[in-house]
């Protein structure tokens, strides 16, 4: 046996037993006839000693060749130490070592594997595998594995069956990118990976599983960042023979089950629900984060038509009231201008307004409005002495709305408070069944083209469909959508209808749906589902700003695994093999 004991489970009671354990040497401390080294395995971190005058030649001769990362293996008596350490389970134990056998020397790591490293994000991701070591990355996926194991246990009570679905699957629009991949076997023909199981599970509802679920692998081809990336895992679910309120009660048993289980919160009262129209008209945002307060105060009425020609040919004036921050000096204010001029928010400039010690409202527009008119603005946001008032204006009401979102997610950054420990759930229903695509030229689906419209809104789509809703439904948690779902169309005619309407014609309809298509007509059950970002979940749960550091292998922002070296060219005898030519790049 490699050990009798894992490096995490020695204590106090222990004292005078041998035991062997084997592990990864933390660090070494030389300190004259004394050696000291912490071993760790991913149970924990022990105390090794070696002492010169008990310990003969050969065992202080490889003690003091040890470095970090060295595989060991140590066999000694459990000691009471003398100078205790309170931060580690292990704390009050060592090991005197009468037996040492280096299992595996090891080169220098590039980086210090402890939890404040000091290796940036492009040398850990080239060597994964020993950033992996480090406890506060293995703690993530120690979650991950817990939440998946709670995810299966709360769907077993509840009736769902685990299904596998493809992998390789036919490439489908209306989406992001596909990834696709060639078939050798049918030259010129492709397979895609799947963007979720979306079809599939639907045809298992058709088949009468009643409820499936799938921890999923997805695959989408767009743009990364911090919540992104091109392979990320679903908790993947369907129902059939039930409504929204169904759908959303289930789903939010499951929320609260993981609230409890993994960070040990109850939850009690229901999840507020918020209507995607008043989601974007308080917060500019369809994914509102609730821990505080700054919604959007509409002001057209208040400061339109007094000289000040920005406001009088806005289209929308909006604002927020930062709460005690009217310290802000002028340089934070002039980077608060800065930042939301940069080109990927696009506001062109901030209006603000100090309400000082004695009520009397100071503004940077002052020339234009009355003491009385900034008194009504004033009252229109409640503000009191010490309070900010931020104020931006445009011609396209929507886009000003998210401008003010970012700048007031911003604002609660720097006031302290987006509380990674405080929790604010919701559920965001009842939004737009199309979004117009300028790039297009036509509506699309703002899902995807399988999601009902809410069945009081169905006549909308012969006389104004850009107007219906969809039965769909968001959860948001601390402005991340952690999952999504919509009840699904059931009836052939009507899926007919929301295809001609998203441009397809009958013929490109069934080239990619057909089988969905004529699933439908031997009787398809209502159903609806949800999917849950597993991903998110746990960097949510982890207080991570990034769900790259909950998945082992992740890819960095240029969708590149830097230390496998993928994607890479393919071999010309590959390329041939599977009747493909690849174009070099224009330089």
């Amino acid at each position: 046996m490699y050990r009798t004991k894992t490096c995490g489970e020695l204590r106090i009671t222990d004292v005078d037993k041998q035991v062997t354990l084997s592990g990864w040497v933390q660090r070494v401390r030389r300190m004259g006839g004394m050696t000291f080294a912490d071993l760790r395995d991913r149970y924990g971190i022990t105390q090794l000693v070696f002492n010169e005058e008990t310990a003969d030649s050969a065992l202080w001769a490889e003690a003091n060749k040890l470095g970090r990362e060295y595989v060991i293996q140590v066999t000694g008596t459990i000691n009471e130490r003398s100078s205790k350490n309170s931060k580690i389970p292990t704390g009050e134990i060592e090991i005197a070592v009468s037996s040492l056998t280096v299992l595996n020397a090891a080169e220098t790591p590039p980086f210090t594997i402890e939890d404040n490293t000091d290796g940036g994000d492009d040398i850990r991701m080239k060597y994964r595998y020993l950033d992996l070591r480090r406890p506060c990355v293995r703690r993530n996926l120690e979650m991950r594995h817990k939440m998946a194991f709670e995810v299966r246990n709360y769907l077993d009570k509840q009736g769902f069956l685990e299904v596998e679905t493809p992998v390789l699957i036919g490439s489908t629009p209306e989406g992001a990118r596909d990834f696709v991949v060639p078939s050798r076997m049918n030259p010129g023909q492709f397979y895609a990976l799947p963007q979720s199981p979306q079809t599939l599970k639907q045809l298992l509802m058709v088949a009468g599983f009643d409820r499936y679920f799938q921890i999923v692998k997805c695959f989408r081809d767009e743009d990364l960042r911090a919540d992104r990336q091109p392979e990320f895992t679903q908790i993947d679910c369907e129902m059939s023979f039930v409504e929204q309120e169904d759908v959303l009660e289930i789903f939010e048993g499951m929320a609260k089950h993981l609230f409890k289980t993994i960070r040990g919160i109850e939850i009690t009262e229901p999840f507020p629900r918020m209507p995607w129209i008043e989601a974007m008209t308080k917060y500019g945002s369809d994914k509102p984060d609730l821990r505080f307060g700054m919604e959007f105060v509409e002001l057209m009425d208040v400061l339109k038509g007094h000289g000040f020609s920005v406001f009088d040919e806005a289209a929308y004036i909006g604002g927020i009231c930062a709460k005690g921050a009217a310290s802000y000096t002028r340089k934070q204010l002039d980077a608060l201008t800065d930042f939301v001029k940069r080109p990927q928010i696009g506001a062109k400039g901030m209006v603000y307004a100090r309400v000082e010690a004695d009520g009397h409202v100071k503004s940077s527009v002052d020339k234009f409005y009355s003491q009385e008119v900034l008194q009504q603005m004033k009252a229109v946001f409640s503000a009191e002495p010490g309070d900010l008032i931020l104020i931006l204006s445009g011609a396209d009401a929507m886009k000003t709305r998210k401008q003010l979102c970012e700048l007031r997610l911003h604002v609660a950054d720097q006031l302290g408070l987006r509380d990674k420990n405080q929790f604010a759930c919701l559920w965001v229903v009842d939004f737009p069944l199309f979004e117009w695509s300028e790039e297009e030229g036509r509506l699309m689906a703002m899902h995807h083209p399988f999601t009902s419209p809410k069945p009081e809104d169905i006549p909308l789509l012969d006389s104004d469909p850009a107007a219906a809703r969809a039965n769909a439904y968001d959860m948001v948690i601390n402005g991340v959508e952690v999952g999504g779902g919509s009840i699904r169309i059931h009836d052939s005619e009507l899926q007919d209808k929301m295809f001609k309407i998203l441009g397809f014609t009958e013929e490109r309809a069934r080239e990619q749906f057909g089988f969905l298509l004529d699933a439908f007509k031997f009787g398809a059950p209502p159903h609806g589902g949800l999917a849950y970002g597993l991903d998110r979940w746990v960097s949510l749960f982890a207080g991570l700003d990034s769900i790259r550091d909950c998945i082992a292998f992740p890819k960095n922002n240029s969708g590149r695994d830097v230390m496998l070296d993928a994607p890479a060219p393919l071999d010309p005898s590959q390329l041939e093999e599977l009747h493909l030519n690849v174009e070099p790049l224009d330089e």
